[in-house]
């Protein structure tokens, strides 16, 4: 089913502002100061890396609540690897961490199992590696 999601705007100086248009929430994007950019906002590599991150946690999140764990507290660190010729995501390093994380061995390899299997992680492309860490 196709459905539009965003409204995306150029409004210059290397910069954009997408509307998303269920609830009319904003993101400005700024190119990263290694690229021309001032660097005050995500630049789009920095979203497709926290959008990695967020999905993981959303499947992750529908797990624990079908399991009752209780995930509030579950953290991310977000590290973007780019690549040059042509200019790319190489790599997204993404490691968990929850200091009380409630659950069971298996609840936690369930866990686990969503994070890597959320749709963002496999519309990615097979040559961007995704490092993957938990610490729970």
């Amino acid at each position: 089913m196709d459905t539009i999601v965003a409204s995306v705007e150029y409004v210059g100086g290397l910069r954009t502002e997408a509307t998303h248009l269920k609830s009319a929430n904003k993101i400005t994007t700024d190119a990263p100061t290694d690229n021309l950019g001032k660097g005050e906002a995500f630049s789009p590599t920095d979203l497709v890396s926290a959008a990695l991150s967020s999905c993981m946690m959303t499947i992750m999140g529908q797990v624990a609540e079908r399991e009752g764990v209780a995930l509030e507290g579950l953290k991310t660190e977000v590290v973007k690897v780019m690549a040059a010729n042509p200019r790319r995501i190489a790599e997204i390093k993404i490691d968990f961490s929850h200091p009380n994380l409630n659950a069971t061995d298996i609840q936690k390899q369930k866990l686990k199992n969503a994070a890597r299997t959320c749709p963002v992680a496999l519309s990615l492309s097979a040559e961007l590696k995704q490092t993957i860490t938990f610490n729970f």
